[in-house]
C-alpha cells in the first residue's frame, strides 16, 4: 500500500513511475489535467485504466429516451460537475484512439454506501421526518431515479478488470431498479419509523435558494434517469444488481441509529429547508391535498385529517 497526495506531481512519479501495473482504478479524476496526468504518468505500463465517470454526463432533457445506452447524447448546461466529467472522457477517448491507451470508462448512476442517504440533506432529512418536520422534495416527486447499492457496483467494476474487450468502451453499471423520487422518500421515511411531510419545491425555486442543489437537480436529477445494462451485463455475464433500495434503506437507517455519533445534524441544510418553506409560503400541513402538486397523491402519511 502506498500512501501519498497523486495531486503532487513530485509524490506520484516517484512512488508510481517505476514497474507496471495490471489495472489502475481512478476514483477521483474530476478535472480534465487529472486525466491528462494519468494518461502522461501511465502510458505504456498497465493493462487496463478505469476512468470512474458519472451518469450525470448525459444531455437532461425530458426528451431523452429511456433507458438511456451508453451512446445517448452527452452536454450539460447546469453542471460545471458533469461537463468536468464529458471533458475527461473526451481525453480518455482521444487517447485510446490515438495512442491505444487502454482505457474503459465506467459510468455509475447514484451509488450509495451505509451512510449516503440519497434525500438531501442526508441524516438530517431523516431527523426532520423522525421529529415530524416537512422535507423538501424537488419537482413534483414523479421523475424516475435510479440508486446502485455499492456492493453492487463493486461486482460489475470488478468483472471488467484486466477485460480487453472493455477497453475503449464507455460502460453503465447501475442497478435495473427504478424509483420515483415519491418512492425513494417514502423508502427512507418507512426504515426509519417516521411519517413523510413532503412540500414539493420547484426546481428553480430550490435553485434560487441553493446554487450547488439547484445545479445538481437541473443538470441531474430533474429529468427521469434509468439505464440500459445491456453492454455490462454482455461483459460481465452474470451481473445483475441484487439489492433493491426497499433493502438498502432499511440498512441505511440501521447503520445510523447502531453509533450515535453518526446522527449529526447540519445546521445549514435545516436552514436552506427553512429557507424554501418560507419561500414556498406553507402554511397547511404539506400532506394537506391542496398544496400537492396536480395529479400527485399524498406520500406516506395517509391520515388527511
Amino acid at each position: 500500500m502506498l500512501r501519498g497526495d497523486i495531486r503532487d506531481p513530485f509524490w506520484a512519479r516517484s512512488a508510481l513511475a517505476h514497474g507496471g501495473f495490471d489495472v489502475v482504478v481512478d476514483w477521483v479524476g474530476f478535472l480534465p489535467e487529472h486525466v491528462a496526468f494519468d494518461i502522461e504518468l501511465f502510458a505504456g505500463r498497465i493493462r487496463q485504466y478505469l476512468f470512474i465517470s458519472s451518469a450525470s454526463v448525459y444531455a437532461p432533457s425530458a426528451a431523452l429516451a429511456l433507458p438511456i445506452t451508453e451512446s445517448a447524447p452527452r452536454g450539460n448546461p447546469y453542471w460545471a460537475y458533469a461537463r468536468n466529467k464529458i471533458a475527461c472522457e473526451d481525453l480518455l477517448f482521444e487517447a485510446v484512439r490515438r495512442d491505444r491507451f487502454p482505457a474503459t470508462i465506467v459510468r455509475p448512476s447514484h451509488t450509495y454506501d451505509p451512510a449516503l442517504l440519497p434525500v438531501r440533506g442526508g441524516w438530517t432529512a431523516v431527523d426532520r421526518m423522525r421529529r415530524g418536520l416537512p422535507v423538501i422534495v424537488a419537482g413534483d416527486g414523479t421523475s424516475l431515479w435510479t440508486l446502485t447499492h455499492h456492493e453492487d457496483f463493486a461486482r460489475g467494476l470488478l468483472g471488467l478488470f484486466g477485460l480487453d474487450a472493455a477497453i475503449g468502451e464507455a460502460v453503465h453499471v447501475t442497478s435495473d431498479e427504478a424509483l420515483t423520487w415519491n418512492e425513494i422518500y417514502e423508502l427512507v421515511a418507512k426504515a426509519a419509523g417516521a411519517p413523510l411531510r413532503a412540500v414539493y419545491a420547484p426546481y428553480e425555486v430550490i435553485a434560487s435558494c441553493d446554487a450547488e442543489w439547484g445545479a445538481s437537480l437541473l443538470g441531474d436529477k430533474a429529468v427521469s434517469k434509468v439505464f440500459d445494462n445491456t453492454k455490462i451485463r454482455s461483459l460481465v455475464p452474470g451481473y445483475r444488481a441484487e439489492i433493491g433500495y426497499a433493502q438498502g434503506a432499511a440498512l441505511q437507517i440501521a447503520w445510523y441509529d447502531e453509533v450515535p455519533a453518526r446522527r449529526a445534524v447540519d445546521a445549514t441544510v435545516n436552514e436552506v429547508i427553512e429557507r424554501l418553506l418560507q419561500r414556498l409560503g406553507r402554511a397547511r400541513a404539506p400532506w394537506d391535498p391542496a398544496v400537492l402538486p396536480a395529479g400527485a397523491r399524498a406520500p406516506g402519511n395517509r391520515e388527511r385529517r
